[in-house]
C-alpha cells in the first residue's frame, strides 16, 4: 500500500484566516502602551503602527512571490533550504521548535488561562487550564487539517468581531478630549527622536509578525500557488487596517499620557465606554484571541518539523502521517509536548527576550533569498515569469531585509546577553544537523 499523503483541504478563505490568525494574538490588546512609552504624541504613535503595517505588507509581497515559486509544505523552511543550504533551513526549524514557536505558544497559553480563570471564577492553576486547552486544540488538529482549519477560521472570525466591538465602542461611545495629530512632535526632531521611533518599532514589528506561518501548510492547500499569495496580501492588509484603527481608538480615548501608564489599554477603553461590563466583554475577546493564536500555531508550525523529517534531518518518526486523518500527528504532538514543558517551567518570558533577534535574522535571510532565486532564473526567464512578482523589487525587498537586520543590530545593542543566549541555541543546531545528515547518508548507502 502507498504511504498516506497530506490532504489538500484548505481553501482561500481558511488560508486568509490562517494568515490573520498567525499575526493577531494578545499583543494588539496590550502593546499600545509599550509604543507610547517610546514616542509621546498621538501622531508619532500612529505613525509607528503605520510604518509597521507598511513593512508587514512589504514582507507579505515577498512571501507571496516565494509562495508562488515554491508552494511546498514547510514554507519558510523550504525557501531557506533551497536558496542557501539545507543546514540553513534546518537551523530555522531547530530554533522554531525549541524557542520561537513554542516559547510564544507557552506565553499565550498562560495568558489564555489567566483570562479564562478570571472570567469563570474557577479555582485551578493557570498552568492546568492552559495545558488542558492546549490538549484539546492538539486533539482537534490531529483529527484532520479540514477540522483544524475550520476551528481556526471560526476563532478568527470571533476575534475580528471582538476587535470591531472595541473599535466601535471607542468611536461611538467615548467623546475624546484629546487632540489627535497636534502636536506632531513633543520635542524638536533629532537623532534621539529617530532612536526612539526605532525602539517603538520593535514591539510594533513583533505584533505584526506571524504572516509567514501560513506558508507552512502550503502542502495542504487546494491551490497554493494561487491562493497563498492572495491570502498573504489580503490577510496582512486586513491586519494593518485593524491595528491602526485599534491604536487610533487608544490615543483618541486615552491620550498619549494616560496610554503610557495603562498596561491594558483595551480594557481601559472598554471600561470608559461600557463600565465593568465592557471590561468583561473585552476580556472574553482576549481569551478568544489567545485561543485562536494557539489553534493557528498547532495547525501550521508542525509541518516544518514534518518537512525536516522527510528531508532526513530530523527524527524519522516525525514524518509519519496518520492513515485516516492524513495529518502529521507525531509532529503536532511533539510541538505541544515541548510547549507544555516550557509553560510548566515558567521560562517563557525569558525565552521571548532572546528570540526576537534570531527570528529577524531569518526574516532578513528569507527576504534575501528572493535575490538568489531571481538570479538563478535569469533575465530571460524572469521576463516570461507568469507567477506573482514583488512590486518595486529589488528596492522593496532590500528595504525589508535591511530593516530586519537593523532590528537584529538594535536588539544586540540593547540586550547583548539575551542575544548571546539566542545565538548559542542557534549554533547548537549545527552538530545536530550534521549528526542527522550523516545518519541519512549512511542509511542511503546501506
Amino acid at each position: 500500500m502507498a504511504a498516506p499523503k497530506l490532504a489538500r483541504q484548505i481553501g482561500f478563505f481558511d488560508a486568509t484566516m490562517i494568515v490573520m490568525g498567525g499575526i493577531i494574538g494578545s499583543g494588539i490588546f496590550i502593546n499600545g502602551y509599550v509604543v507610547a512609552q517610546q514616542v509621546h504624541t498621538s501622531a508619532l504613535i500612529l505613525c509607528a503602527w503605520v510604518i509597521g503595517g507598511v513593512l508587514a505588507l512589504l514582507g507579505g509581497f515577498i512571501w507571496a512571490e516565494l509562495a508562488a515559486r515554491m508552494p511546498d509544505v514547510g514554507g519558510q523552511y523550504a525557501y531557506l533550504r533551497e536558496a542557501y543550504h539545507p543546514a540553513v533551513g534546518f537551523l530555522y526549524g531547530w530554533v522554531l521548535l525549541l524557542v520561537i514557536q513554542t516559547g510564544g505558544m507557552a506565553a499565550v497559553t498562560v495568558t489564555f488561562a489567566r483570562y479564562f480563570l478570571e472570567l469563570s471564577g474557577l479555582q485551578f492553576s493557570d498552568r492546568v487550564i492552559g495545558i488542558l486547552a492546549l490538549g484539546v486544540l492538539t486533539l482537534v488538529n490531529c483529527l484532520g487539517v479540514k477540522l483544524g482549519s475550520r476551528v481556526q477560521s471560526a476563532l478568527m472570525v470571533l476575534k475580528i468581531a471582538a476587535i470591531c466591538m472595541l473599535i466601535a465602542a471607542g468611536v461611538f461611545l467615548i467623546r475624546s478630549p484629546h487632540p489627535m495629530l497636534h502636536p506632531l512632535f513633543d520635542k524638536p526632531p533629532s537623532a534621539g527622536l529617530i532612536a526612539s521611533m526605532g525602539a517603538a518599532l520593535i514591539p510594533v514589528l513583533f505584533s505584526y509578525g506571524g504572516w509567514q506561518t501560513a506558508g507552512f501548510v502550503a502542502g495542504e492547500m487546494k491551490n497554493p500557488a494561487r491562493d497563498l499569495p492572495r491570502a498573504l496580501l489580503m490577510g496582512v492588509a486586513g491586519v494593518t487596517i485593524i491595528y491602526v484603527a485599534v491604536n487610533w481608538v487608544y490615543v483618541r480615548a486615552l491620550g498619549p499620557e494616560e496610554l503610557i501608564h495603562t498596561s491594558v489599554p483595551a480594557s481601559a477603553v472598554m471600561r470608559l465606554a461600557l463600565g465593568e461590563r465592557g471590561a468583561v466583554l473585552i476580556a472574553i475577546g482576549i481569551t478568544i484571541s489567545t485561543l485562536g493564536f494557539l489553534s493557528q500555531s498547532i495547525l501550521t508550525a508542525p509541518r516544518v518539523y514534518f518537512a525536516m523529517a522527510e528531508d532526513g534531518v530530523f527524527f524519522r518518526w516525525a514524518a509519519s502521517i496518520n492513515a485516516r486523518t492524513r495529518v502529521p500527528v507525531v509532529a503536532i504532538v511533539l510541538q505541544s509536548i515541548w510547549t507544555t514543558v516550557i509553560a510548566i517551567s515558567g521560562r517563557y518570558e525569558q525565552i521571548l527576550n532572546f528570540v526576537v533577534s534570531i527570528d529577524f535574522v531569518f526574516f532578513g535571510l528569507t527576504a534575501a533569498s528572493l535575490f538568489v532565486f531571481r538570479k538563478r532564473e535569469g533575465v530571460d526567464a524572469a521576463r516570461g515569469h507568469s507567477g506573482y512578482r514583488v512590486p518595486g523589487h529589488p528596492v522593496t525587498t532590500g528595504i525589508f531585509a535591511l530593516i530586519s537586520w537593523l532590528v537584529v543590530v538594535n536588539t544586540i545593542y540593547r540586550y547583548p546577553r539575551n542575544t548571546l543566549i539566542g545565538v548559542a541555541i542557534l549554533l547548537l543546531g549545527l552538530p545536530a544537523y550534521f549528526l542527522w545528515h550523516r545518519q541519512q547518508k549512511l542509511g542511503a548507502h546501506a
